[in-house]
């Protein structure tokens, strides 16, 4: 396992996250893994000794007991790991129990801290934008979390590009803590994030965790075209089938990703996990599994390393549709290469 910087921060993470999604038997998200105690326990202590030390759980998941179960598995090794929770979404149906107001921000952190059975939170991330909130008073909130100890660092997760740039502008301005990482969905089948995102990231210097790099599943190449996958699958599940997946240029990626995997003697999971460690500024790739066998699949990935053919090869076959203005920017960018061009 290799360690990377989280941005341009100082904490080194593991090349892979585990995501406990999975951890839990609680309403929604029971429905995602509903994994037990003594299961948990099985993957996190695989995990660590393949060398991870980054964990990434949430409040919502399965309503806390991701994190409970999280805190238990991780009991007297709390200190060689990072632990990262999200606080955002609703955790009761009192009406204040949503969103990113000062009010539920303190009180998420302290109900967290307990369930995960620690003083602080390594990285406590926002779980996406809330249009009810203003930035500063989130922002102040969180700034105040750190300067008590109680959170070392910030991230967020599911910011649109200028949501992203006016948080970090708002907490320049006030001399606040800032984010340093960013969780977005990226995966061979969805490089939406390259557009704007990656590159605000690589501008301002945060890092990219990518979430559901396999597509929940898709690109391990179990939910064959035109027919129904396991049943006990992520995809194969409506009310969590969520992520949106153009059909027909999906499989034409997994056939390329296919195609490597098998003169690579790998799976198709390895392949799309290594072709987002290859991008910059990925820090780590979060990586979830139930069973045992898929997280060891899944850990195999940081053996070898994707050539720079193979790389162009998945870069074509899966680029993203050039939207504007990045096909303007693309053309008046020539006169700068070409001063003759546009006279």
């Amino acid at each position: 396992m290799q360690y990377r910087p989280l941005g341009k921060s100082g904490l080194l993470v593991s090349e892979l996250c585990f995501g406990t999604m999975s951890f839990g038997k609680q309403g929604y998200w029971e429905l995602v893994g509903g994994l037990d105690q003594a299961a948990a326990q099985r993957l996190v202590d695989i995990a660590l000794d393949a060398g991870v030390n980054f964990f990434d759980s949430a409040d919502v998941y399965s309503h806390g007991q991701s994190e409970e179960v999280l805190g238990r598995a991780l009991k007297g090794r709390r200190e060689q790991v990072v632990v990262a929770t999200k606080v955002r979404g609703r955790m009761s149906a009192e009406i204040n129990d949503v969103g990113l107001s000062r009010h539920h921000i303190l009180k998420s952190c302290e109900a967290s801290l307990q369930r995960l059975g620690t003083d602080y939170l390594d990285l406590y991330i926002v779980h996406s934008f809330d249009f009810a909130t203003p930035l500063e008073e989130t922002l102040s909130a969180l700034n105040d979390l750190v300067r008590q100890g109680k959170v070392r660092y910030l991230g967020c997760s599911n910011f649109c590009a200028w949501q992203l740039m006016k948080a970090l502008a708002v907490s320049e301005k006030h001399l606040w803590d800032k984010f340093v990482s960013l969780q977005a969905y990226y995966s061979l089948v969805a490089r939406d994030v390259e557009l704007e995102l990656a590159p605000l990231c690589e501008d301002q210097g945060l890092g990219l965790t990518p979430w559901s790099p396999l597509a929940g599943g898709f690109l391990t190449g179990k939910y064959p075209r035109g027919g129904q996958g396991p049943a006990d699958a992520r995809r194969s599940k409506e009310q969590h089938n969520f992520i949106q997946i153009d059909d027909d240029k999906a499989y034409t990626i997994l056939g390329e990703v296919q195609r490597i995997a098998a003169a690579r003697g790998v799976s198709a999971a390895q392949v799309a996990l290594n072709y987002l460690l290859r991008k910059s500024p990925v820090s780590s790739v979060i990586i979830g599994a139930t069973k045992p066998a898929q997280l060891e699949d899944n850990l195999g990935t940081v053996a070898w390393t994707l050539t720079a053919e193979e790389i162009r090869a998945l870069d074509a076959v899966s680029a993203p549709p050039r939207l504007y203005p990045h096909w303007m920017l693309e053309f008046t960018r020539l006169d700068r290469n070409n001063p003759a061009m546009l006279l």
